[in-house]
């Protein structure tokens, strides 16, 4: 019988790893396994693996759906995709081992609240699984499973898994990773994917899928809720003149909004909560991730980008962060971008570079005046006018912001306020 709806909460995960570490396979064993593609799909997976020579079918070209990736043999964008068991439904982002993509992992990586990291069992931790650790560490992702893969090219070993599950153990600490978990798989066959392997008996745990539908993203949220302030930033204002209607619609970023509440809004005003909306039904209150429409007891003139918070926020108009420079075009101190927090858009600049970062090992280096793409830095933000700017928390529910060419609309650099 399917889990009741309440329990069929929507995870978002991500896959990363180093070239030919298996993602794209894994994702198709994932895909392939749980029945989550058409059979007119399988048969063109076959087909295309005989046309190469291939005795088996490939599954990563259930992944790899671009053109230039099925000639190169790599992942070179972030491909989405959307499945569900009975447990659980998941939308997963499977992202570029390349280190000249690393931007697109970044990506990838900032909404998910589980990443499943592949491990070549013959070559062990490497150069990209360090940096992708390092990526997950930054954006705080919850809950990291290290896949190692491979592992029936090397017979079944216990002995070359442990030492691999060694160093990943050291990696995690180091990194401060928490909730991980590590897992001989083989994308190829299947072992430990969906159901746990035979060839495995030496491993006690639970298959990667097990553990993804086992994660209790509701108990996260319900925490998040209790221990983060109200952050409800306005995307919209709804009015009905007829019926005098005025609702601020938005998605809960953080806390949680009870009828009866007192909040804080800009400007050092208050306001009591009069009335909220969930799909436009009237309930008696709203957690972070729900989408609402709230009501004020009194007509105060708020607008898109503007916050209600259960405590008055400090706005500022220059602040530190960790950029990420995504953009193939270098971006230099001073340069006037647009500076997009939450819903609200403002004109702003980096005023300074203070230190790169070595994304093997996350320690600060040289000071810079420019960005390069895939460059990892410690920024000083300034901002043409006040925004109520917070420090990053998980997901990017708080504290992520974008650099936007303006005329254009370009995405330049994602930021992380310290």
């Amino acid at each position: 019988m399917s889990a009741p709806t309440r329990q069929r909460r929507t995870l978002r995960l991500c896959t990363a790893g180093s070239v030919d570490d298996g993602k794209s396979t894994f994702v198709g064993r994932l895909l392939y396994d749980t029945k989550n593609i058409l059979a007119d799909q399988y048969e063109a997976v076959v087909a295309s693996s005989h046309a190469r020579g291939q005795e088996n079918p490939d599954l990563s070209l259930l992944v790899d759906g671009l053109r230039a990736e099925r000639e190169q043999g790599i992942t070179i964008d972030v491909a989405y995709r959307y499945f569900a068991t009975d447990v659980r439904s998941f939308i997963l982002a499977d992202c570029p081992g390349h280190e000249q993509y690393t931007r697109n992992t970044v990506t990838g990586m900032s909404t998910a609240e589980a990443v499943v990291l592949l491990v070549d069992a013959r070559n062990g931790v490497v150069t990209q699984t360090r940096r992708h650790a390092t990526v997950a560490a930054l954006l705080g992702v919850r809950h990291v499973i290290f896949a190692v893969n491979k592992i029936d090219l090397l017979d079944y070993n216990e002995q070359a898994f442990r030492a691999i599950e060694a160093d990943l153990q050291e990696l995690a600490r180091r990194l401060h990773l928490k909730n991980t978990v590590i897992v001989p798989v083989s994308a190829l066959v299947g072992d430990n994917i969906v159901e746990h392997s035979d060839n495995t008996p030496w491993y006690h745990g639970e298959s990667v899928l097990e553990l993804l539908e086992n994660l209790d993203i509701a108990a996260d949220e319900e925490r998040d809720a209790s221990k983060y302030p109200l952050r409800l930033p306005i995307d919209y204002v709804i009015r009905d003149h007829a019926s005098e209607f005025r609702g601020y619609a938005g998605r809960i970023a953080t806390g949680k909004v009870a009828l009866g509440d007192t909040v804080a809004l800009p400007g050092g005003r208050s306001a009591a909560v009069e009335r909220i909306t969930v799909a436009g039904e009237d309930v008696t209150s709203a957690v972070a991730g729900q989408s609402v429409a709230v009501c004020l007891d009194d007509h105060i003139d708020l607008a898109r980008g503007d916050l209600i918070s259960d405590q008055p926020v400090t706005t500022k108009r220059r602040f530190s962060a960790l950029a990420v420079h995504l953009s193939d075009k270098p971006l230099t101190t001073r340069k006037v971008v647009e500076v997009r927090y939450g819903a609200a858009l403002v004109r702003g600049r980096i005023a300074s570079i203070d230190a790169l970062i070595d994304i093997d090992t996350s320690q600060p280096t040289s000071a810079s005046d420019h960005l390069e793409v895939n460059d990892v830095a410690e920024v000083t933000v300034e901002l043409a006018q006040e925004l109520p700017v917070e420090p990053y928390r998980v997901g990017g529910r708080v504290g992520a912001f974008l650099l936007i060419e303006p005329g254009t609309g370009d995405t330049l650099t994602a930021g992380l306020v310290r």
